[in-house]
């Protein structure tokens, strides 16, 4: 198959695009880096079946050849990333995403939407399946993300009842690993980031919301599985292990070893308080389910993280 992953320099992109180079795809990776980086695919480019385009899907999508399958990650996912650019954000989940469907249906490809748990917003239900609409707050600050993804999943089921086109529907809950920003306000890496400098672990609210964490290898695992089926979705992806904010903040003490204290401070504007997965249909229809351990995904992930900072500190020490 041939495949172009939009946002493929990505955190889960990059992933994504290693996992198809290894099964043996031939991958076009776009991405107009701006919150990706050619750091995380730079290892592809000895390979022949991968190649890399840095243009943006707010323009039209022009690639000859034939293509088998378009899986659209582009999308500020960072909270620190869309909330500094709210309508770029909007503009990536609406016009991005019909650019990328008019590729996908010019070339008689499947298409893999990956949308986001933050459709479900503040849930009601609990643990979230596909059969919930959610409960978002469409003039709150972070509506530019949800009602992106409401949008795009709307648009994308659009194009498959009103002009045949073969697509699917992802919601993927929260995800974590190596390549993912130390900086970028999701949980796991600022715990890890302020634990090997030895400062205060952040806890926003009291600690008690929770959080379903998906290891980024499962995740991709479940992405490809969508790709080589004909089901539309839409399907979580997650892990449906729930855990509390304290309770990653204290595991992150515990591997890491560090003395960090924990920090708290108010709770932002319609932040979840609850977010877990039912992944019956992911288990049922895709034969997916997370492999990798809350533990042992962490403990990976504090590895790569720790591996960066030494090297930084190598480059500013060498300078």
């Amino acid at each position: 198959m041939r495949v172009l992953v939009t946002g493929g320099a990505g955190f889960v992109g990059s992933h994504l695009c290693d996992l198809m180079i290894a099964k043996g795809y031939t991958v076009v990776c776009l991405d107009d880096l701006s919150t990706g980086s050619r750091t995380n695919i730079q290892h592809l480019g000895t390979s022949a079946e991968f190649s890399f385009i840095e243009a943006s899907v707010l323009e039209m999508v022009d690639i000859d050849g034939r293509f088998d399958g378009v899986v659209h990650l582009a999308s500020p996912a960072s909270p620190f990333a869309y909330l500094d650019r709210p309508i770029f954000t909007l503009r990536t989940g609406s016009e991005g995403t019909r650019n990328v469907l008019d590729f996908a249906k010019a070339k008689s490809a499947r298409f893999i939407l990956a949308s986001s748990s933050e459709i479900y917003g503040e849930p009601h239900l609990h643990p979230q399946s596909e059969e919930y609409w959610g409960n978002v707050n469409p003039v709150g600050p972070r509506s530019v993300y949800d009602e992106a993804k409401r949008y795009a999943e709307a648009l994308t089921t659009a194009y498959r009842t009103s002009c045949g086109a073969d697509t699917g529907i992802l919601r993927i809950f929260n995800t974590y690993g190596p390549r993912m920003h130390s900086d970028d306000g999701r949980v796991v890496s600022s715990f890890i980031d302020q634990a090997l400098n030895c400062k205060p672990l952040t806890v926003f609210g009291d600690g008690t919301q929770t959080r379903s964490l998906c290891y980024v290898d499962d995740l991709v695992q479940g992405i490809l599985a969508m790709l080589e089926t004909e089901d539309p979705g839409p399907i979580n992806l997650g892990n449906p292990m729930e855990l509390t904010v304290l309770q990653i903040a204290e595991l992150v003490i515990e591997l890491t070893g560090s003395l960090s204290p924990l920090e708290l401070h108010p709770l932002p504007q319609d932040d979840p308080t609850r977010r877990r997965p039912d992944i019956t249909r992911a288990r049922d229809r895709l034969e997916w389910r997370p492999q990798v351990s809350v533990r042992e995904g962490i403990g990976r992930t504090i590895e790569w993280h720790a591996e960066q900072l030494r090297e930084t500190r190598r480059r500013e020490r060498a300078s």
